[in-house]
Protein backbone atom coordinates (compact mmCIF):
# COMPACT_ATOMS: atom_id res chain seq x y z
CA UNK A 1 0.00 0.00 0.00
CA UNK A 2 1.46 3.20 -0.93
CA UNK A 3 0.41 5.41 2.40
CA UNK A 4 2.72 8.42 1.79
CA UNK A 5 1.80 8.94 -1.86
CA UNK A 6 -2.23 8.56 -0.79
CA UNK A 7 -2.41 11.25 2.06
CA UNK A 8 -1.17 13.86 -0.46
CA UNK A 9 -4.36 13.44 -2.05
CA UNK A 10 -6.70 15.93 0.00
CA UNK A 11 -10.22 14.62 -1.90
CA UNK A 12 -11.05 11.45 -2.72
CA UNK A 13 -8.03 8.24 -3.30
CA UNK A 14 -5.69 8.03 -6.19
CA UNK A 15 -7.32 6.36 -8.95
CA UNK A 16 -5.82 2.98 -10.27
CA UNK A 17 -5.88 2.30 -13.86
CA UNK A 18 -4.83 -0.80 -15.04
CA UNK A 19 -4.98 -2.02 -18.63
CA UNK A 20 -6.55 -5.86 -18.92
CA UNK A 21 -8.32 -7.82 -21.17
CA UNK A 22 -11.03 -8.29 -18.97
CA UNK A 23 -14.51 -7.97 -20.33
CA UNK A 24 -15.87 -4.39 -20.18
CA UNK A 25 -18.23 -1.95 -21.26
CA UNK A 26 -18.48 1.30 -23.83
CA UNK A 27 -19.11 4.15 -21.88
CA UNK A 28 -20.54 6.93 -23.10
CA UNK A 29 -18.99 9.03 -20.75
CA UNK A 30 -15.05 10.61 -21.01
CA UNK A 31 -12.16 8.94 -19.53
CA UNK A 32 -11.37 11.83 -17.36
CA UNK A 33 -14.91 11.87 -16.43
CA UNK A 34 -14.60 8.12 -15.32
CA UNK A 35 -10.78 8.77 -13.41
CA UNK A 36 -12.95 11.93 -11.62
CA UNK A 37 -15.55 9.07 -10.62
CA UNK A 38 -13.65 6.52 -9.22
CA UNK A 39 -11.75 9.48 -6.90
CA UNK A 40 -14.83 9.40 -4.85
CA UNK A 41 -15.66 5.84 -5.40
CA UNK A 42 -16.57 4.24 -8.61
CA UNK A 43 -15.51 1.55 -10.57
CA UNK A 44 -15.32 0.47 -14.12
CA UNK A 45 -13.50 -0.98 -16.64
CA UNK A 46 -14.16 -0.39 -20.03
CA UNK A 47 -13.00 -0.79 -23.87
CA UNK A 48 -14.06 2.67 -25.00
CA UNK A 49 -14.92 5.68 -23.81
CA UNK A 50 -16.80 8.84 -24.91
CA UNK A 51 -13.83 11.32 -26.04
CA UNK A 52 -12.71 11.19 -29.77
CA UNK A 53 -9.18 12.73 -28.87
CA UNK A 54 -8.86 9.99 -25.74
CA UNK A 55 -9.91 7.65 -28.41
CA UNK A 56 -7.12 8.54 -30.43
CA UNK A 57 -4.50 8.46 -27.95
CA UNK A 58 -5.98 5.17 -26.56
CA UNK A 59 -5.13 3.76 -30.56
CA UNK A 60 -9.00 2.87 -30.37
CA UNK A 61 -8.86 5.07 -33.92
CA UNK A 62 -6.65 6.42 -36.45
CA UNK A 63 -8.76 9.13 -36.93
CA UNK A 64 -6.76 11.96 -35.40
CA UNK A 65 -8.16 15.33 -33.30
CA UNK A 66 -5.88 17.65 -36.17
CA UNK A 67 -9.14 19.23 -37.84
CA UNK A 68 -11.49 19.14 -34.07
CA UNK A 69 -8.34 20.63 -32.78
CA UNK A 70 -7.66 23.20 -35.86
CA UNK A 71 -11.64 24.21 -35.96
CA UNK A 72 -11.86 25.01 -32.02
CA UNK A 73 -9.27 27.70 -32.85
CA UNK A 74 -6.66 26.27 -30.27
CA UNK A 75 -3.75 26.68 -33.01
CA UNK A 76 -2.64 29.87 -35.08
CA UNK A 77 -2.72 27.39 -38.32
CA UNK A 78 -2.34 23.82 -39.79
CA UNK A 79 1.30 23.18 -39.04
CA UNK A 80 1.24 24.36 -35.40
CA UNK A 81 -2.11 22.35 -35.21
CA UNK A 82 -0.19 19.27 -37.08
CA UNK A 83 2.65 19.84 -34.71
CA UNK A 84 0.72 19.56 -31.34
CA UNK A 85 -1.44 16.75 -32.49
CA UNK A 86 2.20 14.83 -33.02
CA UNK A 87 3.18 15.37 -29.65
CA UNK A 88 0.32 13.55 -28.06
CA UNK A 89 1.75 10.27 -26.60
CA UNK A 90 -0.13 7.06 -27.42
CA UNK A 91 -1.04 3.91 -25.73
CA UNK A 92 0.52 0.73 -28.15
CA UNK A 93 0.74 -3.09 -27.05
CA UNK A 94 -1.92 -2.54 -23.97
CA UNK A 95 -4.86 -4.67 -23.07
CA UNK A 96 -8.64 -4.87 -24.98
CA UNK A 97 -10.15 -2.95 -21.70
CA UNK A 98 -8.98 -0.73 -18.93
CA UNK A 99 -9.91 -1.18 -15.22
CA UNK A 100 -10.33 2.51 -13.71
CA UNK A 101 -10.96 2.23 -9.68
CA UNK A 102 -10.01 3.65 -6.33
CA UNK A 103 -6.55 2.72 -5.55
CA UNK A 104 -6.87 0.18 -2.27
CA UNK A 105 -3.56 -1.59 -2.15
CA UNK A 106 -3.54 -3.37 -5.79
CA UNK A 107 -1.43 -3.94 -9.03
CA UNK A 108 -1.66 -0.78 -11.81
CA UNK A 109 -0.39 0.65 -14.44
CA UNK A 110 -0.73 3.90 -13.36
CA UNK A 111 -1.84 5.60 -10.73
CA UNK A 112 -3.93 9.29 -11.43
CA UNK A 113 -3.54 11.72 -8.45
CA UNK A 114 -5.28 15.44 -8.39
CA UNK A 115 -2.94 17.59 -6.49
CA UNK A 116 -2.34 20.96 -4.77
CA UNK A 117 0.66 22.41 -6.37
CA UNK A 118 2.60 21.71 -3.04
CA UNK A 119 1.58 18.15 -3.02
CA UNK A 120 2.40 17.89 -6.67
CA UNK A 121 5.91 19.56 -5.80
CA UNK A 122 6.91 16.51 -3.03
CA UNK A 123 6.32 13.87 -5.92
CA UNK A 124 8.58 15.45 -8.13
CA UNK A 125 10.39 16.26 -5.12
CA UNK A 126 10.53 12.32 -4.03
CA UNK A 127 11.12 11.52 -7.86
CA UNK A 128 14.37 13.29 -7.62
CA UNK A 129 15.66 11.84 -3.70
CA UNK A 130 17.56 8.79 -5.10
CA UNK A 131 19.57 10.19 -7.97
CA UNK A 132 18.75 13.96 -8.15
CA UNK A 133 16.91 13.86 -11.64
CA UNK A 134 14.61 16.56 -12.67
CA UNK A 135 10.96 15.43 -13.69
CA UNK A 136 10.47 16.20 -17.56
CA UNK A 137 7.24 17.43 -18.32
CA UNK A 138 5.67 16.77 -21.49
CA UNK A 139 2.36 18.86 -21.52
CA UNK A 140 0.86 21.08 -24.44
CA UNK A 141 -2.49 21.71 -22.64
CA UNK A 142 -4.54 19.17 -24.27
CA UNK A 143 -5.28 15.55 -23.66
CA UNK A 144 -4.15 15.88 -20.02
CA UNK A 145 -5.57 13.24 -18.54
CA UNK A 146 -4.89 10.21 -21.38
CA UNK A 147 -1.55 11.49 -22.98
CA UNK A 148 -0.19 13.36 -20.25
CA UNK A 149 -1.06 11.65 -17.18
CA UNK A 150 -1.56 7.92 -18.75
CA UNK A 151 0.26 7.00 -22.10
CA UNK A 152 3.15 9.30 -21.46
CA UNK A 153 3.78 7.72 -17.59
CA UNK A 154 3.64 4.07 -19.41
CA UNK A 155 7.40 4.98 -20.80
CA UNK A 156 8.31 4.71 -16.58
CA UNK A 157 8.14 8.57 -16.57
CA UNK A 158 6.22 10.91 -14.46
CA UNK A 159 3.41 12.44 -15.51
CA UNK A 160 2.38 16.55 -14.31
CA UNK A 161 -0.22 18.23 -16.32
CA UNK A 162 -2.20 21.60 -15.88
CA UNK A 163 -5.45 19.89 -17.37
CA UNK A 164 -6.51 20.93 -20.34
CA UNK A 165 -9.89 22.34 -21.50
CA UNK A 166 -12.31 19.10 -21.77
CA UNK A 167 -10.67 17.36 -18.39
CA UNK A 168 -11.54 20.90 -16.66
CA UNK A 169 -14.78 21.40 -18.26
CA UNK A 170 -16.28 18.02 -18.02
CA UNK A 171 -14.67 16.15 -14.94
CA UNK A 172 -14.44 19.40 -12.86
CA UNK A 173 -11.39 19.05 -10.71
CA UNK A 174 -10.43 21.82 -8.58
CA UNK A 175 -9.45 24.94 -10.36
CA UNK A 176 -6.45 24.73 -7.48
CA UNK A 177 -5.25 21.08 -8.87
CA UNK A 178 -2.93 19.73 -10.91
CA UNK A 179 -3.51 16.13 -12.15
CA UNK A 180 -0.72 13.91 -11.71
CA UNK A 181 0.38 10.41 -13.26
CA UNK A 182 2.97 8.11 -11.86
CA UNK A 183 3.77 4.79 -13.45
CA UNK A 184 3.94 0.95 -11.49
CA UNK A 185 7.57 1.04 -11.77
CA UNK A 186 8.32 4.29 -9.98
CA UNK A 187 5.66 3.94 -7.46
CA UNK A 188 7.51 2.59 -4.72
CA UNK A 189 10.84 4.60 -4.99
CA UNK A 190 8.73 7.38 -5.01
CA UNK A 191 6.32 6.81 -1.82
CA UNK A 192 9.91 5.68 0.65
CA UNK A 193 11.39 8.71 -0.79
CA UNK A 194 8.36 10.87 0.61
CA UNK A 195 9.69 9.89 4.31
CA UNK A 196 12.63 11.02 3.79
CA UNK A 197 12.61 14.35 2.48
CA UNK A 198 11.75 17.41 4.13
CA UNK A 199 8.79 18.86 5.05
CA UNK A 200 7.57 21.96 3.13
CA UNK A 201 7.16 24.03 6.51
CA UNK A 202 9.78 22.42 8.51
Amino acid sequence: MLDNISVLMEKGKPVSILFCNDPGTESSLLYCELTQRARYGDSIIITKQGCRVCEYVFGNTETTPEEYYYKSGRYRNREATSIAVSSLKRLKGRGSSIKISPYSGEKFDILILYLKPEKAMRIIQAYAYSEGKPVEIKTGGVASICSDCTAYPLQEKLGLSFGCKGSRKHSKYGDDEVVVGIPYKLAKDIDEALKKIPETLS
